[in-house]
């Protein structure tokens, strides 16, 4: 089934000029594959629908069952550059959390504050 990625991870940003960095955490061990399989820098970079000017770099860090993207022209020339004051890091690391993932049945069970209609 799909379900939007809040129910399979969390999120941490940060900024500095025009580059953002987000971090994408599952929230079990369980379900970290799924993150590594699904959510490539292609379709992160796709996810924001043109926001993102330049290249996503993808870091999987596995130890702590996490994906962290670097994601260069991101933020209209810099923060303290841009008048968009929705291109900051955080909203960006906010706007992943809809990104949708394919979740097999039995890692229903993993998932946080999901409820199956």
């Amino acid at each position: 089934m799909k379900v939007k990625l809040q129910h399979v991870a969390h999120a941490r940003s940060g900024d500095k000029g025009d580059t953002s960095n987000i971090a994408v955490f599952a929230y079990t061990p369980a379900l970290y594959p799924l993150l590594v399989e699904q959510l490539t820098a292609e379709r992160f970079k796709a996810h924001y629908r043109g926001a993102i000017k330049g290249e996503v770099i993808r870091y999987p860090v596995e130890a702590i069952h996490a994906i962290n993207f670097v994601c260069h022209g991101a933020l209209g020339g810099g923060v303290s550059r841009s008048l968009c004051l929705d291109n900051y890091g955080k909203a960006l690391s906010a706007a992943i959390l809809g990104f949708e993932v394919e979740v097999p049945g039995g890692l229903v069970k993993e998932l946080k504050n999901f409820t199956e209609a």
